[in-house]
């Protein structure tokens, strides 16, 4: 796993919830909800891996 990786899965997952919360209301609640949900625990795993990353430097 490299920066760039880890770089590119965050900044996606951040563009992606700023469409799922602002710009998608014809989903309902539910559909909305599980795709927040699903892109923040993406955007945990690269915060993860990025303390990984500078623990092992």
């Amino acid at each position: 796993m490299n920066w760039a990786a880890i770089a590119l899965v965050a900044i996606f997952n951040l563009m992606w919830l700023g469409v799922v919360v602002y710009a998608d209301v014809t989903s309902t609640f539910w559909s909305r909800a599980t795709q927040v949900v699903v892109a923040l625990s993406l955007l945990g795993w690269a915060a993860r891996k990025t303390v990984e990353m500078i623990g092992k430097a």
